[in-house]
């Protein structure tokens, strides 16, 4: 586990001061820091000015359905699951205008829109987001293609993880390999890793540098070397949230739903979705998006916008005469097929990280884990429930 740190690999202590001094150096090199806080009654994804922005001493219930926070026994920063959203939206815009175009005396001239960016620090990225973050680099970055806009705001981002020491109700990033640990920090993405342990004066965070630029950083803020005793703390707090995992994935998920496409069972998930698209919203993985072209009434500008979409909607699929999926039954059978196992196919690994989000804002409580074991069930597995 990657908790399990030695004393000599350059981990370091750090208390709330050193985390607040942290923050205040990387706002000094120019960097907007989002991190967790809470608003209107849930952890969402902000800019903060300090740890005093941080949930202290809240922790959250996510159930199918439901969310709710509450305060928590300790003041330790990060003692919640996911947070409501994720983060890419950060990198991956929700909407944006990708170029303008104006009517000239010879014709048009076409200029492409300059994608906003800044340098962003993203701070408290949760190791199934920080798994998910990859994925989004591989589909934006490493598979052919490279969308410009992504990169390049990637490339401005700098990532300080946490690994988990509280499962919520929906995880189950266990039984897909993204957590609660960061099991490879040298090759993770990030370039600080955080470990939050508790202790009789207040919350400590273990940080370890993943990339140069994260040991620079941490260079500059007082802490002191971590010794072996706070690494074993920091270990047996991420070993308490893998135990306390709130969901399963079933064992090799992928070939079951494979082979179950025409199975009955996607009719009964249909009754009860609302095919409302909020499972690929809140998702940190899925990347499908919409262009749109529009003009002024006079014919003078245009412009062309690049909006998220959902293969939730009849218009995704829309080609001359109509929706290839009309259905409900055949659009969650697209997500939830293309999530665990079509991904496969295209980028070698599954698509889901197991953070539970579509679990947890689904309205009537759909459970991504319960319908792939309701699959195995009726072919007559025995380990639909491990």
């Amino acid at each position: 586990m990657a908790g399990a740190t030695r004393p000599d690999d350059g981990a370091c202590v750090l208390d709330t001061g050193a985390l607040e001094q942290l923050i205040e150096l990387l706002r000094a090199d120019g960097y907007r820091v989002v991190g967790p806080q809470v608003t209107d009654g849930a952890i969402v994804l902000g800019t903060i000015a300090g740890a005093g922005d941080l949930p202290a001493g809240i922790t959250d219930d996510q159930e199918p359905g439901r969310y709710r926070l509450r305060q928590g026994t300790s003041q330790a920063l990060f003692g919640y699951a996911a947070p409501a959203q994720g983060w890419k939206r950060f990198l991956f815009a929700p909407d944006e205008t990708l170029w303008r175009a104006e009517r000239t005396d010879g014709g048009f001239r076409c200029e492409e829109e300059p994608p906003a960016i800044g340098r962003t620090a993203l701070l408290g990225v949760r190791p199934c987001d920080l798994r998910a973050v990859d994925i989004l680099d591989q589909v934006f970055t490493r598979s052919g293609v490279v969308d410009r806009r992504y990169q390049a705001r990637r490339a401005a981002a700098l990532i300080i993880a946490v690994e988990c020491t509280q499962a919520g109700g929906t995880c189950f990033c266990a039984s897909m390999g993204a957590g609660p640990d960061i099991a490879d920090a040298a090759n993770c993405g990030a370039d600080i890793i955080l470990t939050e342990f508790l202790v009789d004066a207040g919350p400590l965070l273990l940080a370890r540098p993943a990339s140069a630029r994260g040991a620079e950083l941490l260079a500059g803020v007082p802490g002191w070397r971590a010794g072996a005793a706070d690494c074993e703390a920091a270990a047996e707090a991420v070993k308490g949230a893998a135990r306390s995992m709130g969901r399963q994935m079933p064992a090799d998920v992928a070939t079951l739903v494979g082979r179950s496409l025409d199975h009955p069972h996607w009719a009964d998930v249909a009754a009860r979705c609302l095919g409302c698209g909020t499972c690929t919203a809140v998702c940190p993985t899925c990347f499908c998006s919409t262009v749109e072209d529009s003009t002024d009434l006079a014919g003078t500008t245009a412009e062309r916008r690049r909006r998220w979409d959902s293969c939730f909607t009849l218009d995704f699929s829309t080609l001359h005469g109509g929706p290839i999926r009309s259905s409900g039954a055949a659009r969650y059978r697209q997500w939830l097929a293309h999530k665990l196992a079509h991904w496969w196919e295209q980028f070698g690994r599954s698509g889901c990280v197991g953070c539970g989000r579509c679990i947890t804002w689904c309205p009537v409580g759909i459970d991504i884990t319960a319908e792939a074991r309701a699959l195995a069930e009726r072919e007559g597995r025995t380990d639909a429930n491990h």
